[in-house]
Order: structure tokens, then C-alpha cells, then sequence
């Protein structure tokens, strides 16, 4: 028996887990979640009365997220070299305590998926183009300054020598990923009656509802490897009263301190893979067949035929 093509357009709603996984790096995976909606065409193939078909799914999909970094991070970056007011050889220390990093995104996916589906049972595997619209990095940390002398102990904590603790730092800025391509799994059930029965008086399904699990795996490099530093820091401690780079006339040497996006740091990760774990609720519609009429009545009719006196009624 020759197989029959079935067309189905539908659309389709995600949530799930979202995970940054970082290969070579002292940083851990982060954690997060992860949401989407989309439109999908698919078509089924198979026998006119057969369970099982093949599947060809492909659409477009709009995905947000946001995920952390849970483990903190301590950087310490120096200004060496430098003379303080005593006239003294020091280099000017900043540390980063407990740095959190986390991250929002908004992403347009692209999937193409070929799978099976007998009875209630359906999978489908395939790979997904995630293309970042809109990502920004928010950093968190608690910054100290100190001096660092080959001939005295460390100095911290002196505010007149622009030595603080404790200084609470926040910082947001826009970032990018790159085009990101991911092998996709999506294993689940349609909802619903499913008959084995055949037969012209069967009632036919035309919309279909599948709930299913689903993973993402990226398996390109997602972000872009760059040489930057943690902290963007004051390019001198200055000590001279007379020049404009004066440090003592306010608190300089913090004021203008701004956190760089931790991916985009010097030695963060030789990759960092994209992971999306979730559930998906996908609803689709039967699309007529060629000839057909949209809604028609059935030919079958559940009725009794009478005749009387030549005359036809139905019950």
C-alpha cells in the first residue's frame, strides 16, 4: 500500500532548565531557566491506516532565559609599579571577592527534526540554530583595595592612602553570543483518545496534542573567547598634587571601576557549551488535502431512513 502524506501546521510553548557548561575553566556550570514559544509545519508520512508515521518538523521559535554562575570567583588584578605619597615602591591591588555572574538572553531558534510516531508514542531528534538577538551580563562582587610593599606588610583598610574594604560593586553590560547550534531530543506522548479502529464511520483527529521532555545540547563554542580583564581598573595611581590624575582629591581609584562580562575575560573557558533541559506542550492542526472542503458535513449519518406513503423522512 503506497504511503499517504498527512500536513499539520501548529504552534508550540517550552519551559525548562538553562545551563551554561564551560570545558577548561575554573568555573563550574551555571543554573538557570529558561522559556519559549513557536510555529511549526510538520508533515507525516505513512500507510492510510497505520499507527506509525514518519515525521518531518521544522518552524521558528522565539526562546528568553536567564542563568547564574552559582560559585563565586576571586580575582586580584594589580596597577604595579607605583610610587605612594611617602615616595615608596608599591603595587596597588584590587580584589574582587565572591564575583557572581549571571546572564539574559533572547535568542530566535531555528529547528529541523525528522522522527516517528506509532500510537501515542512520538520522537523526534534533529538540530536547532539558535541566533542571540539581545544577551547582557550582570557581575556582583565585593571589592577591596590594598597595597602590596616587598619592604612592609600589606596596607588595607586606609582610606587616606585609597586602601577601602568592602566596597559593594554591581555592574550590567551587552554582551554577545554566537550563532549556536544544538542537537535537539524531544520524546513524549499525544494526549488523548488514540484508537487502533479503522473505518469510514471512525471519527477522525484533526488537531493533535503532544506533551514531551526535551533536551538541547549545543555542539558549538557559544561565546566569543576575547583578553579583557576582570575589572576594569585606573591606568596610574598618581600621587602628584599637581596633576589633574591626583588620586587624593576624592575616591578615584574606585570610582570609575566597571566589571567586564566573565566570558569575555582573559583564560575564561577553551568552550562553553549551551544546554536547555525542559518540557514542551505542541498542539497541531490537520491541514485539508488537496480537493477537500474545509468543513464539510460527514456522508455517515447516524439515521433511520423511512418511507410513507412515497413520501421520504429521516429520524
Amino acid at each position: 500500500m503506497q504511503a499517504k502524506v498527512y500536513n499539520y501546521v501548529g504552534a508550540y510553548a517550552n519551559v525548562g532548565e538553562w545551563t551554561l557548561l564551560p570545558t577548561k575553566s575554573a568555573y563550574g556550570p551555571s543554573f538557570g531557566v529558561n522559556g519559549g514559544i513557536g510555529a511549526m509545519y510538520e508533515l507525516q508520512a505513512g500507510k492510510k491506516y497505520s499507527q506509525t508515521r514518519f515525521l518531518l518538523n521544522v518552524g521558528v521559535g522565539l526562546n528568553g532565559g536567564l542563568t547564574s554562575f552559582i560559585q563565586g570567583s576571586n580575582v586580584t588584578q594589580a596597577l604595579a609599579n607605583q610610587y605612594d605619597l611617602d615616595g615608596d615602591l608599591f603595587d596597588y591591588m584590587y580584589e574582587m571577592k565572591n564575583r557572581h555572574d549571571r546572564y539574559t538572553d533572547l535568542a530566535l531558534n531555528v529547528p529541523l527534526m525528522i522522527g516517528v510516531q506509532h500510537k501515542k508514542f512520538y520522537m523526534l531528534a534533529g538540530v536547532k540554530m539558535y541566533s542571540h538577538l539581545m544577551t547582557r551580563s550582570h557581575s556582583s562582587a565585593t571589592v577591596n583595595t590594598y597595597g602590596r610593599y616587598a619592604q612592609f606588610d600589606e596596607f588595607r583598610n586606609m582610606p587616606e592612602y585609597q586602601f577601602f574594604t568592602g566596597l559593594s560593586k554591581t555592574d550590567a553590560v551587552n554582551t554577545k553570543f554566537k550563532l549556536d547550534f544544538d542537537l535537539s531530543l524531544e520524546i513524549g506522548g499525544r494526549l488523548g483518545l488514540v484508537t487502533d479502529a479503522v473505518g469510514y464511520d471512525v471519527p477522525k483527529r484533526n488537531v493533535e496534542y503532544r506533551l514531551a521532555g526535551f533536551v538541547d545540547y549545543g555542539l558549538t563554542d557559544l561565546h566569543y573567547t576575547d583578553t579583557k580583564q576582570a575589572l576594569i581598573v585606573p591606568d596610574k595611581y598618581d600621587t602628584n598634587p599637581a596633576s589633574p590624575n591626583y588620586v587624593y582629591n576624592g575616591k578615584s581609584m574606585i570610582d570609575n571601576l566597571k566589571m567586564n562580562d566573565i566570558m569575555a575575560t582573559t583564560g575564561f573557558a577553551s568552550k562553553v557549551s549551551n544546554l536547555i533541559v525542559g518540557l514542551k506542550f505542541t498542539v497541531l492542526f490537520q491541514l485539508p488535502e488537496p480537493g477537500q472542503c474545509v468543513i464539510c458535513r460527514d456522508a455517515y449519518r447516524n439515521s433511520s431512513v423511512h418511507r410513507r406513503g412515497g413520501v421520504k423522512y429521516e429520524e
